[in-house]
């Protein structure tokens, strides 16, 4: 029996009609592809989806199901996508926090972003500024460092403990060698109300939310956190051309898999996400949002991934620990 059933198996193959998985054979997508994303609808992790949707559909020929999974900072829907399987057929749009971000400040995660998911490309990246209150007599880099220095109570607003906001802030005091004392709020729109009325005196910002107020004179913008100028305020300089050198922090979306995705889909999945991402109207949709397109291959965004954990892990540990 054994040696008919081995007979059997020859000639099948020999026939060539095995029956290997549909993203083996290069048929993939056959089906409509979940997108699991990280925030409520509404949001810029939301917007951002559904502005690559339908240039993806049409360049994989196959609807992109959206499908809002929020909670737990962004944990939630990458959790969901790390369980799934390996197919190409669930995919998730996460963020700097639950890609990164949370994995420096020790949270407890029922994943690891480096194992147990398949990193596709990031979509867009946004940078955050150093904001001062209009009273300020700074207008520089520099000249806040130096205010810092002869001021301890001179405070720093963000958007709350154990955000992005909140790293960038302590890399900040880190780097400059001054102790900011940091102020927490809930959401980086009070942190802007605040530096009109002159109840804090600098802040990290985002360009979403503080450029209507910077354009309006409201308050100032000192440094960019980017490695190079920001489109919508190219008056104003980074971090690094004030003196920081290396100084280097955004707030990010990308698209992940699950570990184990076949390289093929994955490929095949990074081709029409970049493609789409060089899209003159799709640039311009996500440049509105405060953003930029970043469009990178698997390789680069696995590293990119691993580098912000490891920044972001040395900012926390020289901290002696930040506050969540």
């Amino acid at each position: 029996m054994i040696a008919a059933l081995v007979r059997c198996i020859v000639v099948v193959a020999a026939s060539g009609c095995f029956a290997w998985p549909a993203a083996a054979q290069g048929a993939w997508p056959e089906r409509p592809i979940r997108m699991l994303i990280s925030f409520p609808p509404g949001g810029s992790s939301d917007a951002i989806g559904r502005i690559v949707q339908p240039g993806l559909e049409k360049r994989l020929g196959q609807t992109i199901v959206i499908e809002n999974r929020p909670g737990a900072g962004g944990m939630i829907a990458m959790d969901a996508v790390a369980r799934s399987a390996p197919d190409g057929y669930t995919i998730g749009l996460g963020g700097a926090g639950a890609l990164g971000g949370n994995v420096a400040l020790g949270e407890k995660m029922t994943y690891d972003p480096r194992k147990d998911l398949a990193p596709v490309t990031v979509l867009s990246g946004s940078p955050f500024i150093l904001a001062a209150a209009p009273a300020l007599k700074a207008t520089s880099l520099q000249e806040v460092i130096a205010l810092a220095k002869k001021d301890g109570k001179l405070a720093i607003g963000h958007g709350g403990n154990g955000t992005l906001m909140h790293l960038t802030a302590e890399m900040f005091n880190q780097m400059a060698g001054i102790k900011l004392p940091m102020v927490p709020y809930r959401g980086i729109a009070p942190v802007v109300t605040d530096l009109i009325g002159g109840h804090v005196a600098l802040g990290i910002v985002d360009p979403p939310s503080a450029v209507a107020a910077i354009e309006g004179g409201k308050i100032k913008a000192i440094a960019m956190s980017s490695t190079a100028r920001f489109a919508r305020l190219k008056d104003v300089p980074t971090f690094a051309e004030q003196g920081l050198r290396n100084f280097e922090s955004n707030g990010w979306f990308g698209i992940i898999a699950p570990a184990r995705t076949p390289p093929a889909v994955v490929a095949k999945l990074n081709a029409a996400l970049v493609a789409e991402l060089k899209e003159p109207s799709v640039v311009d949709r996500i440049r509105a949002l405060g953003a930029e397109p970043m469009p990178q291959t698997p390789e680069q965004f696995s590293a990119f991934i691993v580098r912000e954990i490891d920044k972001w892990t040395k900012v926390v540990a020289a901290s002696g620990g930040l506050a969540k």
